[in-house]
């Protein structure tokens, strides 16, 4: 399976911080409350959860490529 990545439009991100309370792994603020990617890389065994993220963005700004 090809490799699955996580990117962000950071002009469309509010840093709800959604996604970090469903991956706070993946995901995390700054000290400015900006987000921040932890892991790019999707491993096969979490792009389902991964997709949930994804479709819980306020402001979808989050995509798998």
């Amino acid at each position: 399976m090809p490799a699955m990545r996580i990117r962000v439009d950071f002009d469309l991100c509010e840093s709800n911080a959604v996604c970090v309370g469903m991956a706070p792994d993946v995901f995390d603020l700054d000290d400015q409350d900006y987000l921040q990617i932890l892991q790019e890389d999707v491993p096969e065994d979490r792009r389902d959860e991964m997709r949930q993220v994804v479709a819980n963005c306020p402001k979808a700004a989050i995509s798998l490529e």
